[in-house]
């Protein structure tokens, strides 16, 4: 009898706990991961993470939303930001961006001074997306949006890992990623921002 009356008030509370009448919490959805630690920059430093550079546009083509660069720097407006340009989606748990962060090193090292590449990353633990970083040798420029800002904009991936081509012309692609090859990443490259590389 006791198993079944405590049985019932876990039911109780959780039952009550959906219907909440208190005031919002305008806190919720706000991220309070800290991606601007003294350990942080010390560790984008040893990856070898490139620096995040602001744009200099106005109004773009991309979602007026501002990201912390990871492990330190400027913030960036992705609004500011100028085209050519790829923007890749990632986290440090998708299996998939681990298999496609070398290709896109690979023509980060290639077409950086053509065609910019800078990655999004939404882990919470940024630790983590410094190893996955080191791991894959990828040093192009990384923002953090632990607090999913983006899943707000019209550029929110549909899937990890995704990719925004922003045009010269302030046109925006999103194209699923999952790339095997620097050839796949030149030809979707071409293909959405209309240039030849």
């Amino acid at each position: 009898m006791r198993r079944l009356l405590t049985g019932a008030a876990v039911l109780l509370v959780l039952a009550t706990g959906c219907t909440d009448d208190s005031e919002p919490d305008d806190s919720v959805g706000q991220s309070r991961v800290d991606v601007d630690t003294p350990e942080l920059r010390a560790l984008k430093q040893e990856v070898g993470v490139e620096a995040c550079v602001p744009g200099g546009g106005a109004d773009g083509g991309l979602p007026d939303l501002t990201l912390a660069c990871l492990g330190g720097g400027p913030d960036v407006d992705l609004a500011t930001l100028e085209g050519p340009l790829i923007v890749n989606f990632w986290n440090a748990a998708c299996g998939p961006c681990r298999q496609e962060m070398p290709a896109i090193q690979e023509f980060h090292e290639r077409y950086a001074a053509r065609v910019p590449v800078v990655g999004v990353t939404n882990d919470l633990w940024p630790e983590q997306a410094f190893e996955l970083a080191r791991t894959t040798g990828a040093t192009y420029p990384q923002l953090a949006d632990p607090g999913n800002d983006v899943q707000g904009t019209e550029i929110r991936p549909r899937g990890y890992p995704a990719f925004a081509f922003l045009t010269s012309d302030g046109d925006v692609e999103m194209v699923l990623g999952g790339i095997d090859s620097v050839d796949e990443l030149v030809e979707l490259a071409e293909d959405n921002l209309g240039i030849t590389l």
